[in-house]
Parts: structure tokens; sequence; C-alpha cells
């Protein structure tokens, strides 16, 4: 019995024009991503598991595919593992490699081990593709590609700045006009947890507040008291349920929460800074926005934290987001090394330029002009020209097999619309004795005779 042909949940197959669609992306974001100076490097697929395991916190540990030992791996299990139900030695004996979660935490491998090789600052870009075992879900996959930019080296805020001009240049370039770049700041979070006496529990009262807008303000409040969050710290929040206004009357807010925070001050100093710089810049068609609420991965950004929206009239998670790191590096043995970085949602990206019919017409052209086929030496001048055609830059070929009745024919030209090619050329015994090409434009139904001058001129 033929197996049925099936791909894993959360993996696509990508046909000629959605390759098309995620190239002109891709290649814009890169475009972007060389005008502000960042170098490209790749990284390897998988990476020894020790290098991912405990960056992404419980739930992002979770998420990572291990990859089996090959051979004969359960050998290496001892009985005495086994035995002491030793789970880290069993787990690492099975699987001591893992595909890749994101690309920022390989980036700091990379860096740590060839700092003899790199300049600092060091700007980097790298689009490949991650594995996360999610649920899939619109717009979440278990194989995706990101596109990263980061810079690390520097603690200039100024880097800050740019990628903020980054993202609004991309998004412009797309004609995606509207999108919303939140930010928020790490010390915020980090001076708001102080002053409600919560050191210790600033994931918990994070990941409670960035349930604000999806749950509301009680849910939220009882869910911090879940946590043991005090009623006192609670109410010592409650500026931040009702924060309105523009970036600076929510940092006026904020402010009034902060005051007794040294830390939480400077993230607010941070912030102002950036923002100033922003408005006397300008940003094309993005919006700059304070959340509060932004809590994304608090397991390394110290600093800055971004996370971009698109237009409002399309329901859709983050299409990009980013931060500041102060010791990512430092995992790997190279301490006080302070960077920021980006990242792009190609795939989320890609869904909203659809829905939003955002894709120019002409990346899914492929072949511009097709050669019928009436036999053998018609075909030997049909190649003739094609060749020429091709070394003028215009994408031509032959259809391969001749024509030898009318039903054929029909076959060549329904092979041409279906392809949407849009003109086609027939070289019949008359054309092959006059020298001429008899080139036929599909959309119109239009026919003229031209020599292979004028048909290269036409068809550049």
């Amino acid at each position: 019995m033929a197996q049925k042909p099936s791909i894993p949940k959360g993996t696509r197959d990508f046909n000629a024009e959605e390759v098309a669609k995620r190239s002109y992306i891709m290649e814009t974001i890169k475009r972007q991503f060389q005008l502000y100076g960042f170098q490209p490097i790749e990284t390897p697929s998988f990476e020894n598991s020790e290098t991912l395991m405990g960056k992404y916190g419980d739930e992002g540990d979770r998420l990572i595919f291990k990859i089996l030992n090959s051979g004969e791996y359960l050998r290496k299990v001892s009985d005495e593992d086994l035995i002491a139900k030793n789970e880290a030695n069993i787990a690492l004996k099975i699987s001591e490699k893992a595909l890749r979660y994101d690309l920022t935490v390989p980036f700091a491998r990379y860096v740590v081990q060839h700092q003899n090789e790199i300049e600092f600052p060091f700007k980097r870009y790298q689009i490949q593709p991650v594995w996360r075992a999610d649920r899939p879900q619109k717009g979440r996959f278990r194989e995706f590609y990101q596109c990263d930019a980061d810079v690390v080296g520097s603690k200039s805020l100024f880097q800050e700045v740019e990628f903020i001009q980054l993202y609004d240049a991309v998004f412009t370039s797309l004609k995606l006009e509207g999108v919303t770049i939140k930010i928020n700041n790490r010390k915020i979070l980090s001076g708001i947890a102080e002053v409600i006496d919560a050191h210790d529990k600033l994931i918990d009262f994070t990941v409670a507040l960035d349930k604000l807008d999806k749950i509301g303000e009680e849910k939220v409040k009882d869910e911090m008291r879940s946590k043991g969050i005090s009623e006192d710290g609670i109410s010592k929040l409650q500026p931040l349920f009702s924060l309105q206004g523009d970036f600076g009357d929510q940092v006026g807010s904020l402010k009034s929460i902060l005051n007794a925070s040294e830390v939480g001050l400077k993230g607010i100093e941070e912030l102002e800074f950036i923002n100033t710089a922003i408005s006397n810049l300008g940003l094309k068609t993005a919006k700059l926005q304070l959340d509060v609420t932004l809590a994304r991965g608090l397991n390394y950004y110290t600093g800055a934290i971004f996370e971009v929206s698109a237009p409002e009239d399309v329901k859709m998670g983050s299409i990009g987001g980013g931060g500041r790191y102060d010791d990512l590096t430092s995992i790997f043995g190279k301490p006080d090394t302070s960077g920021v970085g980006i990242s792009f949602g190609l795939d989320r990206i890609y869904l909203v330029l659809e829905e939003l019919g955002l894709f120019p017409e002409t990346i899914t052209e492929a072949t511009k002009v097709l050669f019928l086929s009436f036999g053998s030496e018609e075909a030997m001048a049909s190649l003739e020209a094609v060749s020429k055609l091709r070394e003028s830059g215009v994408k031509a070929e032959i259809y391969p097999d001749a024509i030898t009745s009318g039903k054929q024919m029909k076959k060549q030209m329904t092979y041409a619309n279906r392809r949407h090619i849009p003109f086609v050329v027939l070289v019949g015994e008359e054309e092959l004795k006059s020298g001429m090409f008899a080139l036929k434009n599909m959309e119109t139904g239009a026919q003229e005779k031209l020599g292979l001058q004028e048909l290269l001129s036409t068809l550049q």
C-alpha cells in the first residue's frame, strides 16, 4: 500500500510564488541591514544542548527541539543513573544537541568563540531558520525564519535609536505603513518589583502584567495575588493600570511610582533619551509607543525592550522584537560585553503583506517569454534566440516537446497561461524561412512578427 505523503505539523512547503514573495521580504530586509552597516554571518542549524538550555526560561526550554544522539545512545545511560533517576545525566547522554530556538543565543556563542577575529563594536545580521516545539496556529510555526541584526561591544543608546529607525526603514520599504514599535525597559520593570517589595517575583509580576490587555485589570490583580504579591504592593501599581496620554505623559506617571527606585529612574532616563532622539529625527511611517506591560525576553534583556505590532486593522501577533542585553555573552565566558539587537518575523510579515495586498505584482513574474516548439529545426532556431534573450537579461525558455497537432498547440498555450507567462513566440516553417519571430501577447491576444533585434527590444 502506497504511503500517503505528509509533512510534520507546523512546517510548510512553499511553491514558486511563495518563495518569490518570501525572497522579496528577505531581500528588502537585507538591503536595509547593509545600508546600516551590518555584516552577514551564519551559524549551524543545531547547537550543543548546553548552549541553548537555560537561556529562555522554563517555558522556552520546553520548546527546544532535542536531537537524539546517533547510534546505540541508550547503552551510554548507566544503571546507576536509571536507578537514581538522574534525569540531567540521562538527558545529556540521550541528547547532546538541539535545534536552535532563536538566532540571539547562537550569536552570543559565536561572538565569544570568535572574539579574537572580531572588530568591536561588531554589527551583524543573520537570516536563517529556527525551530520551536510550539503548538501550531495562525502565524505560529514550528519551523520559521528569523531575520536578526545585533550590535555588541557598545553601550551607546544611539544603537537603540538606530534600531527604531531600521524598523521604520524596513516596513516603509515594504509599504507596510502604520506599524507600532512598542518600547519598554527592563530597569523599569525591576524598579517596579523593587518598589512593591517583590524582587524575587519579577518574572511572576511581569508575566501577569503582560496579560493586561488580554484579561483586564482585575484578573491581572488576581493573578498577582496568587503569586504572593501583597495588597500593598498591588495598590502601589494602580497608576500602571490607567496609563494614558503620549510618551511623555506616561513617563510622568511612571516617575510617580518609581521615585524611590534608582534602577527604575535609570530606565526612565534611558527611555526619555531614546524618545527625544526619535522625536528630533522623526519616523517615516511607523510610530513609537511606550508599553510598560511589555516584558519579553527577561532572562537576558537588561535595558530597552522592543516589540513591533502590525497595523491595527490586521489581527496578528508581534512581527518583530528585540532589546538590550548587557550580560548575555558572560554565560560563555565573556563578561561586560553589552549588546542590543532586533528580529523581524518573516512569516508573520508575509501573512500581513498578503492580507493587505502589499506584494508588488512584478515579484511573482518568472519566465517572460515561452517559445513554442514545432520541430527540431525550429527548436534549434528558437534556442539561438532564447540564448540571446537570456544574455540580455530576459527570462526565456522553450517548451521541450514538439507540436504535432492542434491539441498539442492548445496544451502549450494552456501551459503558458497557467504559469502566467505574458508572451509566447511561435517559430514555425514560415518564420524559419523568413528569419522572423511571431510574438503573441497572452493577455491581449495581439500578435506581431519581429526580427531578432526587434524581439530583444520589445521584451527587455
